[in-house]
């Protein structure tokens, strides 16, 4: 049952409960003042209704404040128990005194139901509130605990991803590392053959010029494949990165609709996310709760930071 049907049940309750209560406070009105006006000396008849009138305004209050403190999850302890019951007797007896002393059992079982009826609709409602209450709270824990674990699981992908990105970045570390080892090794062995070769220039001078030949068009060719593998390795890099991204935006874009609206950086990044895939920025909205217009905004300023860098990125693709 989602929040809406709640509200909507709580309004049945509400709307029943107060045309119960307002129903028999006016019945009770009516039905005691005739017994009050005929207790009471001549010239205070006209105070008949004020005793029924009171009964019933604690019946309204305590009615009331039970409902706003059952919708508020709170208890008001033992006197509110107290004073419902006691209002609720007392309305009871005065309904039923006049046909109680005239000895009418049928009269007494009619002006009954009434007040009787007022009583149980009083405990009943608040039962229900609470229990809606108590429904509401155990539902918002579960909520916050599900939210809290998909927290978690973000942050130990996350987490994953730095570690996977700084482990491609110590092993680019160590290739290169054994790169400038080798081309040391090299010049180290280059500098040995030249050294060899001036000795024995004099005496072979046609095999110098061709080992020498030979030695620049080996160099050429072992530059030329270093400078493919690295360039091989630097596309690797770059569709990594661009998995790495499209995986980001997928867990951004994944967590459904929005219960209520998320935080501000958290919906700016899922903002970004949905206007890089594409999506409209209605589904945007409902992935973050915040208004279409503010949707509008960040998708904007995503569109002018593609736009600033598409520059650049031309550039260097051409270059």
């Amino acid at each position: 049952m989602n929040a809406e049907q709640v509200r909507s049940a709580e309004r049945a309750l509400s709307v029943g409960t107060w045309t119960i209560t307002f129903g028999a406070v006016l019945y009770s009105v009516l039905t005691v003042t005739p017994l009050m006006a005929g207790h009471t000396p001549p010239g205070w008849r006209w105070t008949a209704p004020i005793l029924p009138l009171v009964v019933d305004a604690a019946v309204v209050i305590v009615v009331r404040m039970d409902s706003t403190l059952a919708r508020l999850g709170g208890e008001g302890g033992r006197w509110p128990a107290v004073l419902r019951w006691m209002t609720g007797l007392m309305t009871v007896l005065l309904n039923v005194a006049l046909s109680a002393l005239e000895r009418d059992a049928v009269g007494v079982a009619v002006h009954a139901v009434a007040p009787l009826l007022l009583i149980v609709t009083a405990e009943t409602s608040l039962a229900y509130r609470r229990a809606i209450a108590a429904a509401l709270t155990a539902r918002d824990a579960a909520q916050r605990a599900e939210r809290a674990e998909r927290e978690r699981l973000a942050e130990e992908q996350r987490r994953q991803e730095r570690e996977e990105h700084l482990a491609q970045f110590e092993a680019a570390e160590r290739r290169e590392r054994e790169r400038r080892e080798h081309d040391a090794q090299l010049l180290r062995e280059q500098r040995e053959h030249e050294a060899r070769l001036a000795r024995e220039e004099r005496e072979e001078a046609a095999r110098r010029e061709a080992a020498e030949r030979a030695e620049r068009e080996c160099r050429e060719r072992e530059m030329s494949e270093r400078e493919h593998r690295a360039h091989a390795e630097r596309l690797a890099q770059v569709e990594r990165e661009r998995e790495a991204a499209e995986r980001a935006r997928t867990e951004l874009l994944s967590g459904g609709p929005a219960v209520e609206r998320l935080p501000e950086e958290r919906a700016r990044e899922i903002a970004k996310a949905a206007c890089a895939s594409g999506l409209p920025q209605r589904t945007a909205a409902e992935l973050t709760g915040w208004s279409a217009g503010w949707i509008a905004a960040r998708y904007q300023e995503a569109r002018d930071t593609r736009t600033l860098h598409a520059v650049p990125d031309a550039a260097a693709a051409a270059n």
